[in-house]
């Protein structure tokens, strides 16, 4: 984790995954059905696709020191598929900033999988006090898509 200036958290965490490229890459453009598998993810709906550009509106919800956290935003991605990279920024939402990617990359004998993420919160909304959660999230989330990967295959 990178601590920016005003707010603005920078994470990344990578994960090491015997499955190959493509297994993964279905499981992260499954759009429709990420909600179902992405622990605190609640909704997920695509709204549009034009080629490789994807628009989505999501809803995240958790329990957070006694109380129920809530936020929803609309992410532009776009699809690099042959270069394996997924990048994602917010058009609107209940951040101030919330943008990053998944990198896909092939390596002997196994699947690097990178998921970076910077995000400032809202006002009023203290980051210092959510960076663990933030943490903690990546790293479930990371593993979320591998699970599934692995159930599909």
């Amino acid at each position: 984790m990178e601590r920016l200036p005003q707010g603005v958290r920078r994470l990344a965490v990578q994960l090491r995954s015997s499955l190959p490229v493509d297994a993964i890459w279905s499981v992260l453009t499954d759009y429709e059905g990420l909600s179902d598998f992405i622990p605190n993810l609640t909704n997920s709906t695509l709204l549009s696709r034009q080629g490789n550009l994807v628009t989505l509106s999501q809803v995240g919800s958790q329990q957070f020191l006694g109380l129920k956290f809530s936020a929803s935003v609309h992410l532009e991605l776009t699809e690099h598929r042959p270069e394996g990279l997924l990048q994602f920024r917010m058009l609107k939402g209940d951040f101030r900033r919330f943008e990053g990617c998944w990198r896909l990359q092939s390596v002997p004998d196994a699947t690097l999988i990178l998921y970076d993420l910077t995000v400032q919160g809202c006002v009023g909304m203290p980051i210092a006090l959510i960076e663990q959660r933030l943490k903690q999230d990546l790293s479930e989330n990371l593993l979320a898509v591998e699970k599934e990967a692995m159930r599909r295959t």
